[in-house]
């Protein structure tokens, strides 16, 4: 069930939702909780994020309802992530899990947010199934990085395989996303991050073995290696990888979307004010391509 206003306010604040948001989303959560089909709406949804809390799924698609305004449509999977606080708090007590952790991977929602009011000037959620990962507990904040809980894919188990690891599609792995606005990817910020990941997992998730942590990023496109001295955090992070395979599908708008906040910018038009702006937008204006990197790393909860 939603909470009353009051109640809403305090946490949508615990959850970093940017200030100027939390007025309108009050009215929007008022007008669910006083409509029995909005309100029979939002409690389906929350039933279908919470099944089989724990379980890797990659996340669960979240209902795009049939509402009257535009407003209601934008807000309506941030209330469904409300109303599902306390089932995936419940879900961290009994796994152990540190309110201070529950809090910092959460906190994520107003991230999100804050990157949808900055590209749309509105409310809203720019990744609803991303968000997913974070209330179904399978995405931890930890330290600098997030770690998510994932079988490994065919592609890269084979890498694995071919390195000598006993492994399968399915053998679980730990899948490193890297958060933007939390400071810079130094090399120890991201080991102090992986030594409380090896001890949060050991911890919180004894029955689960993680041979592997990988990582699929724009980041790890070697290309940027021509660009960036090799000093440079985004290198000595490259560097931390294996490769597992190669795409050969162009992803020119992800660098965009991450570097810029909003894919859709037209590549002549991209600042140059960092070097790794300077990177995105210079390859792109040579008419050169963006890739996804595929990287791995053995990995041992301690």
């Amino acid at each position: 069930m939603l909470p009353d206003a009051d109640e809403l306010a305090e946490e949508l604040l615990d959850l970093a939702v940017p200030h100027e948001d939390i007025d309108d989303l009050v009215r929007v959560g008022r007008h669910v909780r006083d409509d029995p089909e909005l309100r029979q709406s939002l409690e389906n949804a929350v039933a279908d994020l919470v099944r089989d809390m724990g379980a890797t799924h990659g996340g669960a698609d979240l209902p795009d309802p049939d509402v009257p305004t535009d407003a209601l449509r934008r807000c309506f999977p941030i209330h469904v992530f409300v109303a599902a606080l306390p089932h995936v708090r419940r879900y961290h007590r009994e796994r152990g899990i540190p309110a201070d952790v529950t809090r910092r991977t959460l906190a994520d929602l107003g991230r999100n947010m804050a990157a949808h009011r900055a590209r749309h000037g509105t409310a809203g959620i720019l990744a609803p199934r991303w968000l997913t990962l974070h209330f179904r507990g399978e995405l931890y904040r930890l330290g600098r990085l997030q770690y998510q809980r994932a079988p490994l894919g065919e592609p890269t188990a084979a890498a694995l395989t071919a390195a000598g690891l006993d492994v399968t599609p399915q053998t679980p792995c730990l899948s490193l996303h890297i958060p933007g606005c939390h400071g810079p990817l130094t090399p120890a910020a991201c080991d102090r991050s992986l030594v409380l990941a090896g001890e949060f997992f050991a911890r919180h998730y004894p029955e689960e073995r993680h041979p592997a942590a990988v990582c699929h990023s724009w980041l790890l496109d070697p290309q940027l290696k021509r660009y960036l001295p090799a000093h440079s955090n985004i290198v000595r992070f490259q560097e931390r990888f294996r490769t597992a395979h190669q795409d050969t599908e162009p992803a020119d708008t992800t660098p965009v979307r991450f570097v810029f906040g909003d894919p859709d910018l037209p590549y002549a038009d991209l600042p140059r004010r960092t070097p790794v702006e300077r990177a995105v937008g210079d390859h792109l204006r040579a008419g050169r391509h963006w890739y996804v990197g595929h990287g791995w790393f053995p990995f041992a909860s301690t």
